[in-house]
């Protein structure tokens, strides 16, 4: 019974909740920029089916975000240039699926290896090394939040700007190729803001879960909704909620912000799925034309 008094102690101990409240209000902040963002470019991943591609760049951010550590440079700085490496890589390199899936399990172990290694070297403080994997709730000093709004901002108007274009080719890419979309230079610009996205995660829920807060609030959404307003607007409002209740909760115990903000992402994936279940079935209709209804729906959004 102490065991688990002592389990429960270290998960919600709510005890100087209000000081301690002050002390994370830039990570609050950073939560919100970033459930935003990931819920908005998640749509496009999901859309995609580029979810595997997520933890593929997460794990040489987290190399370079470690190498930066051990050499003593800016870690935010580092795991940018990894998530970039990777984001290039893969877009060059998996235009297919198929490629894209081999590249991705490629870098991924060696991504992880390197970062292992660079973390073994680091003779500093445990604490730097766990929180790359894990996040840490109390790291996003002024420079860094105002780095990680200034990209925000640069992947929103960049997803804003090719919304039409990337939407066309995520809904059917041979047919917005046919009609002159530049399909390869959108997959590599998207993979670039995808980098982006992942790098500035890292530094809140840490390299290893990403996925929460880029893949999970997408994919909830699209569980209880399919209108093209819709879906970013749940996407986004699940990321946030996910981060800064995250925050919220892992501020009144001892351990990571990552356990908390990934189970308040799942709870609303699991939500959604049970609410996407019972909503009424659509009637099946036999399609007029050959083409499939995104074809179609691909057609419409470039007329």
């Amino acid at each position: 019974m102490d065991n688990l008094d002592g389990i429960w102690g270290r998960l919600f101990s709510f005890a100087n909740y209000g000081e301690l409240l002050g002390l994370v209000q830039n990570s609050i902040a950073a939560a919100a920029v970033l459930g935003i963002v990931g819920g908005l470019i998640g749509v496009f991943v999901m859309q995609r089916d580029m979810a595997f591609a997520v933890p593929g760049i997460s794990e040489l951010s987290f190399a370079g975000a470690a190498g930066a550590l051990l050499i003593g440079a800016n870690v935010v700085a580092g795991s940018l240039v990894g998530s970039l490496v990777a984001a290039v890589l893969i877009g060059l390199l998996g235009a297919k699926a198929r490629d894209r899936n081999s590249i991705i399990g490629v870098l991924m172990p060696f991504g992880l290896g390197l970062g292992i290694l660079f973390l073994a070297l680091y003779p500093g403080r445990s604490a730097n090394k766990f929180g790359l994997l894990t996040g840490q709730i109390i790291s996003v000093d002024i420079p860094q939040l105002g780095t990680l709004i200034a990209i925000a901002v640069v992947v929103l108007v960049a997803l804003l700007l090719i919304w039409r274009p990337l939407t066309f080719d995520s809904l059917d890419a041979d047919v917005a190729a046919a009609r002159g979309v530049p399909s390869r230079t959108l997959s590599l610009g998207f993979m670039v803001l995808l980098g982006l996205t992942v790098a500035v995660s890292v530094q809140i829920i840490g390299s290893l879960l990403v996925l929460a807060l880029v893949v999970t609030p997408a994919a909830a959404a699209l569980r209880v909704s399919s209108s093209p307003l819709s879906v970013p607007l749940l996407s986004m409002l699940f990321g946030s909620v996910s981060a800064v209740g995250g925050i919220l909760l892992a501020l009144g115990g001892s351990l990571p912000i990552s356990p908390y903000i990934t189970t308040i992402s799942f709870l609303i994936y699991l939500g959604c799925r049970i609410v996407g279940a019972r909503r009424p079935a659509r009637v099946a209709v036999r399609p007029t034309a050959t083409r499939s209804p995104d074809s179609r729906a691909a057609a419409r959004i470039a007329a």
